[in-house]
């Protein structure tokens, strides 16, 4: 009864946005590098600090510093969402943001500061990555629902690591968000707040689960994001391009925009590859083999998609 009751008041917080977003005009207009073709309402991921709200208020005021960070990081970005914000003033922010999870993790004392350093780049470098592949309808929300199930199978069956009720309040949240986003015609984008959040949250999960494991190749529940991330920020090097400016060349906007691929059908393969990648991990039982393999078969599959059909884009 306590998420299902959870589960009606996101809904409901959701639907007061959407009301609250269309009188102050908070909308997505298509341009050239879009991959919607209709003004669709933005920030409808708010919905996923709203989350770690109510996590933070009915579970007993728990990880207070994430939240702070959280709360600045969101901040920002939903102020990008309304109107474009410096990226000087974005990155101060996510980087204070990333600070105030470490020292929430117990990062600051335990570890030297090369390592800090090293987590802080990192870190910082996957939130915006996760924010660059929210780009069609779905992905942001199916993506996220894939590692944070996989999170609480991990938390429950195989090691401990953060509480319960954090992994499920957030799935309620993506779950929530998905009903609006994760269909053929949007009602509303997850906008740099909803994306910047969620990446926030799972970022945070993740980093307990390798701390309290010491086992980095878990790693491997954002496989399938990085590996497009990373290789398409080497292949735009590669074409001689600003990496800062937007673009439309990852794989998925390449499926989506230039093979016509449905937005929900392309979000759903990455979800199921990413569920089954974490599948055979924790089955294996051999982390660092299975954390090569599937990187490596991934990177193969992205060059040879990219040199069968990026001749589209170009065209």
């Amino acid at each position: 009864m306590f998420y299902l009751l959870l589960f009606v008041l996101l809904l409901l917080a959701e639907l007061l946005y959407f009301r609250i977003a269309d009188k102050f005009n908070i909308i997505d207009k298509p341009n050239q590098r879009s991959s919607h073709t209709r003004i669709t309402l933005r920030g409808g991921g708010i919905v996923f600090y709203l989350g770690s709200v109510a996590y933070f208020i009915s579970c007993g005021f728990p990880y207070g510093w994430f939240l702070l960070g959280l709360t600045l990081i969101a901040g920002i970005s939903f102020a990008d969402d309304i109107h474009s914000v410096p990226n000087r003033y974005r990155l101060l922010c996510q980087f204070s943001a990333m600070l105030l999870m470490f020292y929430q993790w117990g990062l600051l004392t335990a570890y030297p500061w090369w390592y800090i350093l090293i987590a802080w780049i990192v870190c910082t470098g996957i939130i915006n990555a996760y924010n660059f592949m929210d780009g069609i309808n779905g992905i942001t929300g199916g993506y996220s629902l894939a590692v944070l199930s996989a999170l609480a199978y991990i938390n429950h069956f195989v090691v401990p690591f953060i509480e319960q009720e954090y992994l499920l309040i957030h799935i309620l949240a993506v779950l929530v968000f998905c009903i609006f986003n994760f269909r053929t015609k949007a009602k509303c984008f997850a906008g740099d707040v909803g994306s910047v959040s969620i990446a926030f949250v799972i970022l945070f999960a993740l980093g307990k689960l390798i701390l309290v494991t010491g086992d980095l190749t878990y790693i491997i529940l954002l496989a399938v994001y990085g590996v497009d991330s990373v290789l398409t920020i080497v292949h735009r090097l590669m074409l001689h391009e600003n990496i800062g400016q937007p673009h439309r060349k990852h794989l998925y906007q390449i499926m989506a925009n230039e093979l016509k691929v449905p937005h929900v059908v392309v979000s759903s393969l990455y979800m199921v590859v990413q569920a089954v990648l974490v599948v055979g991990f924790v089955l294996s039982g051999y982390h660092w083999w299975c954390l090569g393999i599937s990187l490596i078969l991934l990177s193969i599959v992205y060059v040879g998609f990219m040199k069968k059909f990026f001749y589209l884009h170009k065209t």
